[in-house]
């Protein structure tokens, strides 16, 4: 494969987005780190979380922390009140036509398709049956099917990634023939490749499959519409979109939750529980066993709050050409010495995931020189290890951006990398 072009773009952001007001709003962000300011470029593992959302969870455990449901005191109550209208945020965030029952709370994106798997999966796939997923999936979108497929006997196939970093989709007809699921990421977060999901969701139902969309590298982003897509479930984390960690999303069509069993047993899910049995709770509850993560869909409503306020589309159009420019300059700065594994940010839709190989150093080395200037980036498999076999490495070393970088940011992390090559020269 191609390294992405140094005509990529060098042009500055355009977007309405002030990346530097918006990290007033961050105090780690703002926070003196070793004499200067902290470059965080590591928001496709985990975002940092501005000030708001600290503070909304801080309020709920200061004024308001009780049981949710079952509660009658008052603060019980407004503690049901506040979790479940962040249930309803999280719905209108994505396009849910039913929040109030499409929307399952999980602790993760991973959860969330362990979930489908466990309960669909067990209940729709038998012996023989067929799974479309593609080799560019994070490994919580592959392990939960892998473990399935070994209990039932069930056929594993694969989208393939094209030589433009793209999903090559020339035999999609053929991959989908009876299969009963595809199972996809709408965007790599090794490559920042974006998946155009509309065709492929279109050619799923055509051949009678339901769709799984990870979109833990899509939400935060973009705006995302579930009912455009068409998707039948889609799962987000709350901790990329600058939530607090232990809060996911599952959406699913109510038709395809009402039919399946539950997850978890215990408490909360049950509607009548007797010795000989039991009688499951109505949705979305009956997925969510025991207590929930209160504070932590509190937190995930005010981070919600806060990118609806700035708007995604601002967001998008920010890193989109934040990207470009990063690329543009990563390229020129270095030449044959980088190869970025991604698609051309001239060519289309791209995420603002950036891996790449520097010279022949170990990912690990480059990233521990970057950190002692302050630069934060990500290195190792990326929890994509047979996309790392597919590219023909062990691993990357990765920069990803989001709303709170700017050409700033790129300028560290160039200047960084040039002192990666001094260090090893």
């Amino acid at each position: 494969m191609a390294a992405v072009s140094g005509a990529a773009g060098t042009g500055a952001a355009v977007s309405g987005l002030d990346p530097v007001a918006v990290r007033r709003d961050f105090p780690l962000l703002m926070a003196p780190h070793a004499g200067g300011r902290l470059v965080y470029l590591d928001s496709a593992a985990s975002s940092q979380r501005p000030r708001q959302v600290l503070e909304a969870m801080d309020d709920y455990y200061e004024t308001t922390h009780a049981n949710v449901h079952r509660g009658v005191y008052a603060i019980a109550e407004e503690a049901t009140r506040r979790f479940e209208a962040a249930r309803h945020a999280a719905g209108r965030l994505i396009g849910a036509a039913r929040p109030a029952t499409e929307i399952v709370f999980t602790k993760n994106v991973t959860e969330a398709v362990n979930l489908v798997a466990y309960s669909w999966g067990r209940a729709n796939l038998a012996p023989g049956d067929a799974i479309v997923l593609t080799e560019i999936e994070h490994h919580a979108n592959l392990v939960p099917w892998l473990m399935l497929a070994e209990e039932r006997q069930l056929e594993l196939r694969y989208l393939r990634l094209g030589e433009d970093y793209r999903l090559e989709l020339s035999n999609l007809d053929e991959l989908l023939d009876g299969a009963k699921l595809l199972g996809i990421t709408c965007a790599s977060n090794v490559l920042g490749t974006v998946v155009d999901l509309e065709p492929l969701v279109a050619a799923a139902h055509d051949a009678g499959a339901v769709v799984l969309a990870d979109a833990a590298q899509l939400v935060p982003h973009r705006p995302v519409d579930v009912a455009a897509l068409g998707v039948d479930f889609l799962g987000f984390t709350g901790h990329k979109m600058l939530g607090p960690t232990g809060i996911g999303v599952l959406y699913g069509r109510e038709e395809l939750l009402e039919a399946m069993p539950p997850f978890l047993g215990g408490g909360e899910m049950i509607r009548d529980v007797r010795l000989d049995g039991f009688t499951p709770n109505e949705l979305p509850w009956k997925f969510e066993a025991g207590t929930p993560p209160i504070a932590e869909a509190i937190g995930l409503h005010a981070a919600i709050r806060y990118l609806e306020a700035i708007g995604l589309e601002a967001v998008a159009e920010h890193e989109d050409s934040l990207t470009a420019h990063a690329v543009g300059r990563l390229q020129d700065a270095f030449g044959e010495d980088i190869t970025i594994f991604g698609p051309d940010p001239a060519l289309g839709r791209r995420g603002g995931a950036i891996s790449f190989a520097f010279k022949d150093l170990h990912p690990h080395d480059v990233a521990q020189v970057l950190d002692s200037r302050r630069v934060c980036v990500r290195a190792g498999h990326h929890c994509a290890k047979p996309l790392m076999r597919r590219l023909g490495v062990q691993a990357t070393t990765r920069a990803s951006l989001y709303l709170y970088n700017d050409e700033d940011d790129v300028s560290e992390l160039v200047g960084a990398l040039r002192a990666v090559a001094d260090f090893f020269a």
